[in-house]
């Protein structure tokens, strides 16, 4: 099999060929380090965190690269709001972002660079587009020259003349034309500033990436991800500053994930609607909030709302109670069992059980189609239950079988980010949280089961029925079996 990405650059899927075999360079847009991260940077970083993954399982040697501006209009802006030095404000958001990494289960990436720790590389490389007649220095600042690059806007696809109609010249600065943009701005009073041949100033946005991206993976590399939203004009401008000072591509293949809404309108602070991670991992799992942005695929928008979440639950759910479950059976199960034949009633799930990792990887490999992916895990979760609920004899065959279809859930499921609780755990911490929220205790469903017992013992169906379904409403679900009533929520 053979992976396809979507390249923005080229509008479609293309076969995927590193430019060293066995190898891949990647660099994705990290964040302005300002604020705390909303549920849009937790999508942007969970999808390039599973293509990170991926590409390990498909053994690639990975190196991935994703930065921090820590130098900015917005961070100077609220750092002299509170009092502060912009570094001090950087450094604390900086940390607040490794929390929320982490607790989502993002891994580290090879380098995590900062935009003032590569001064010196951005400004060679100002130094370089100035050289090459492609910059020019106005007052301390120094402009990239749009029209000296003839394919500026490839990436994104616009149009030259009706973006220059609609450009206009912010008062202060000293451009030659609106479309130029800043590769390094002169410093003013109370900024931070660094020492330049232009005179003491700060990097403008796009340069940094160019800078560090080159310094860390070389001229051309294989990947370079981030959100729609950076097409333009980060990424176009980035390829304008990297391929004018090199005469070479820039990147291979460019990946792009879908925007975010909130209950179907997009997420904006006067909207009332913008949230933070920080907000939602009070509310849910953090492994609950990665399911549900891997259930849609990267490309596609995806609707955040407490619905969907608590439909990602109910799904994650289901893993863990199957996983739970083969490991209710496997460790009572006779180890010594002869190996056995198996009848013909398993064939059929036994089958789609044995092909689980083949069809994942045919969907991964489909531009990491993870929805598609997630699809083949639930219709082996399907085939396991099936087997369970048909075969009563473990023989030794088919306990090795099931024993492989759950190491295969949980390997591939890493691969994911996914099942890396101990599944009876996973499920006792979530009853609890959907217990809290339906405003009842264990004592309490016991307490009710005991009495529907004894209704039941009493021939009054109806109050048993009245309970069983006063309790579904609330979201648990009671399970009758002959050793008795056990419950968990729906």
């Amino acid at each position: 099999m053979t992976l396809r990405v979507y390249n923005t650059m080229s509008g479609k899927k293309e076969e995927f060929q590193s430019l060293v075999p066995g190898k891949v360079g990647m660099y994705v847009c990290g964040v302005t380090v300002y604020d705390y991260c909303h549920i849009g940077h937790a999508r942007a970083n969970i999808v390039f965190d599973i293509v990170y993954r991926y590409l390990q399982y498909r053994n690639y040697d990975v190196t991935y690269v994703r930065n921090y501006t820590d130098v900015d209009d917005k961070i100077i802006a609220r750092a002299n709001e509170r009092g502060i030095t912009s570094q001090e404000l950087s450094e604390e958001f900086i940390r607040a972002f490794d929390e929320d990494m982490a607790a989502l289960g993002l891994r580290k990436p090879t380098h995590e660079p900062k935009a003032t720790e590569h001064i010196a590389q951005i400004i060679t490389l100002v130094e370089k587009l100035i050289d090459k007649g492609l910059a020019y220095e106005s007052a301390g600042d120094v402009y990239y020259i749009v029209d000296k690059f003839p394919s500026y806007l490839k990436l994104s696809k616009r149009n030259m003349e009706e973006m220059q109609a609609g450009a206009r010249i912010t008062p202060g600065e000293q451009k030659r034309n609106p479309m130029d943009f800043a590769l390094w701005k002169a410093a003013k009073p109370g900024e931070p500033s660094w020492a330049s041949p232009w005179g003491a100033g700060r990097p403008g946005w796009h340069i940094e990436c160019s800078a560090m991206s080159s310094t860390l993976l070389g001229t051309t590399f294989d990947i370079h991800g981030g959100g729609r939203d950076l097409i333009f004009p980060h990424h176009e401008n980035e390829i304008a500053q990297s391929e004018g000072a090199s005469g070479k591509l820039f990147v291979k293949y460019w990946l792009h994930n879908g925007f975010v809404n909130v209950n179907q309108e997009k997420m904006s602070k006067s909207l009332g609607n913008f949230f933070t991670i920080r907000d939602i991992l009070k509310s849910y799992d953090p492994e609950i909030v990665r399911f549900f942005i891997l259930t849609a695929h990267y490309r596609s928008p995806i609707d955040f709302s407490d619905q969907n979440l608590e439909e990602s639950r109910i799904g994650l759910s289901r893993f863990y109670e199957a996983l739970a479950q083969l490991d209710k059976v496997l460790a009572k199960a006779d180890t010594n069992a002869e190996q056995g034949g198996l009848s013909d009633a398993l064939a059929e799930p036994i089958e789609r059980l044995v092909q689980l990792e083949e069809r994942f990887r045919s969907a991964m490999d489909d531009d990491f189609n993870t929805a598609l992916a997630i699809g083949h895990m639930f219709d082996a979760v399907r085939a396991l239950n099936r087997i369970l609920a048909e075969e009563n004899n473990l023989n030794g065959q088919l306990q090795a079988i099931l024993g492989k279809g759950r190491d295969d859930l949980l390997r591939l499921g890493d691969v994911l980010g996914l099942f890396g609780s101990e599944p009876a755990a996973w499920l006792a911490r979530s009853a609890q949280e959907g217990l809290a929220d339906a405003g009842l205790s264990e004592a309490d469903i016991e307490t009710l089961i005991v009495e529907r017992r004894d209704a039941r013992a009493n021939r009054d169906f109806a109050r048993a029925d009245q309970i069983r379904d006063e309790l579904l409403a609330k979201g648990v679900l009671l399970l009758d079996s002959p050793e008795g009533t056990t419950w968990k929520m729906k």
